[in-house]
């Protein structure tokens, strides 16, 4: 008779109906209310548990050979000519990082297009004080400054969650990741101290990144410690994407290639140009309010020259 009273859960006809509808078996579900109740909460956190034990615990496991032999029937060879090699090294590091970020945070990518027609203006009339000579300088160097500035006012943007201890770290500095494009794979260092460095500073330690990132001379250390990270795919080409947070920062800015386009002003139609932005946060700590909030600072910061002018 004991041993019958033992497989009794106690819960309410609500929460087991809850249970029910999210597929949970109230049977294997601790309670931590009183006498071992199970809550909704309880059933929540058991699903929460049951999820990230498949697929975080599972997803390398898709990978191994039995698994691929499983899913694929059928040699590739057998429907035509084929080339074998191997995965880039960088590659093969950045694999398990990006499936852990990608199944561990919730995504959510918000879309806006900034006019920066006074900025691209303002860049292309720099001029050497000394020789009048043009003074090149990237667009990102001017996105960097202005996605610091909404760091500043913004700084759950520019924080980390420790889920153990249910904390967030806001950080005091401004460390902005770059994604570089190079012949090994994509790497990610730092810009470290953004928040002191004129448009100018900026401009040459890109540069200088990217150039030690190319030729495989830039220390380990300088891909930790980030505020957040820039993907910038405007050399190459196209508009909004999806950026996927680069852990343990909780947000990401995706930067796509500036368009001549008629925009309507003020009852006419005038020649601007335009800048696709892709936006990436994580939904744990960061709602659609705040993304909103951030998009529209970089737009007003990228948006009007004294933001720029100031920063040189």
């Amino acid at each position: 008779m004991s041993e019958k009273k033992s497989l009794i859960i106690s819960a309410s006809p609500k929460v087991r109906k809850f249970a029910r509808e999210l597929g949970a078996n109230i049977g294997k579900i601790r309670g931590s209310q009183r006498a071992g109740r199970v809550s909704e909460d309880d059933v929540k956190s058991f699903i929460k548990e049951s999820f990230t034990k498949v697929i975080v615990k599972n997803v390398p496991e898709i990978t191994s050979e039995k698994e691929i032999k499983e899913i694929q029937k059928y040699d590739h060879s057998e429907f035509g000519e084929v080339d074998i090699q191997p995965i880039p090294r960088i590659k093969k590091i950045a694999r398990p990082h990006l499936v852990k970020s990608w199944t561990e945070i919730p995504h959510v990518t918000q879309h806006d297009e900034i006019d920066i027609t006074e900025m691209e203006q303002f860049r292309n009339s720099l001029r050497d004080i000394h020789t009048g000579e043009i003074v090149k300088t990237t667009p990102l160097s001017f996105i960097i400054r202005a996605l610091v500035k909404a760091l500043i006012d913004f700084p759950i943007f520019n924080s980390s969650l420790d889920i153990a201890n249910e904390k967030m770290i806001l950080k005091k500095y401004f460390h902005i990741g770059i994604a570089v494009d190079t012949p090994h794979g994509l790497m990610v260092p730092k810009i470290r101290d953004a928040d002191k460095k004129d448009i100018n500073t900026i401009n040459s330690d890109l540069k200088k990144v990217s150039e030690a990132c190319r030729n495989l001379k830039i220390d380990k250390k300088e891909f930790f410690g980030g505020s957040m990270t820039i993907s910038s795919l405007g050399g190459i080409g196209g508009s909004f994407f999806t950026p996927i947070i680069n852990q343990p920062e909780v947000a990401i800015l995706g930067v796509g290639r500036s368009e001549v386009k008629q925009v309507f002003i003020g009852g006419k139609f005038e020649t601007r140009t335009m800048l696709p932005l892709s936006l990436s946060y994580d939904h744990r700590i960061i709602d659609g309010a705040d993304g909103a909030r951030f998009c529209k600072h970089l737009r007003e910061s990228l948006g009007k020259d004294f933001a720029y002018k100031l920063a040189i």
